[in-house]
């Protein structure tokens, strides 16, 4: 009884207070940063098991290897929520009437965004840390910019829709890290980074470019809606 007790406690303060509407973004972010911390350990402890090569990197490129495990993981979670979100769930439907598409949110789509938002938090401070190892200074207007409309999205509750449709772009991601992990690996030369190539060029192609028109078009589709969202 005393177990299930505190069960019922745990699941109340879960709802009523980190998971209450208001800091649902808040709670998300939070938790994201704690979970790319935990891919970054695990990375690193698995690749010195695993990996041959791994012991011959030095102290920055084993950082960067662990940092790339970490936004392999995000762009996995953030796809395949995001062709949810835009493809298969009932809450972006042109069929509902509800309220305009450029205004329609829910736990879940806020939840995702803070995940989203709490990544980039994440990576821009390992950037600045580590600074210019990780990256450039492309790399950190690249992640303000990203974070600045991915939180917008989160904190108004407003254009989640199209935010989800240009996150569909990390689909390009995994395979531009596994082509980073080939090369450190010495496998330059090998089937798999061929075929990594060209499955990287048909990725870019597909989500970078022909999608991208595909937004564009679905924009003057709803031009109405996007009047809506510009005066407010």
């Amino acid at each position: 009884m005393e177990v299930k007790s505190y069960q019922s406690q745990a699941e109340s303060l879960l709802k009523e207070y980190i998971l209450a509407d208001p800091l649902v973004p808040y709670t998300s972010i939070v938790g994201s940063i704690f979970a790319c911390k935990m891919v970054y350990d695990l990375a690193q402890l698995i690749s010195a098991v695993h990996f041959k090569s791994y012991s011959s990197f030095s102290n920055i490129q084993r950082v960067e290897w662990s940092n790339r495990a970490i936004s392999t993981v995000h762009a996995i979670f953030i796809t395949a929520m995001s062709l949810y979100f835009v493809f298969w769930s009932d809450l972006f439907l042109d069929n509902q009437l509800a309220s305009l598409i450029t205004f329609r949110s829910s736990f879940l789509s806020t939840f995702t965004l803070g995940v989203s938002v709490g990544y980039f938090l994440a990576d821009l401070g390992m950037i600045i840390w580590f600074y210019p190892a990780l990256g450039g200074m492309e790399y950190v207007i690249h992640h303000l910019l990203s974070i600045a409309a991915t939180a917008c999205a989160m904190l108004t509750r407003e254009a989640q829709f199209y935010t989800y449709m240009v996150l569909i772009s990390e689909t390009t991601t995994p395979g531009i890290n596994l082509r980073w992990y080939l090369d450190k690996a010495g496998m330059k030369r090998s089937r798999a980074y061929l075929i990594n190539g060209i499955l990287m060029f048909l990725a870019w192609l597909v989500v970078r470019i022909l999608f991208f028109m595909y937004i564009f078009y679905h924009i003057y589709l709803h031009v109405d809606q996007q009047k809506h969202l510009i005066v407010l």
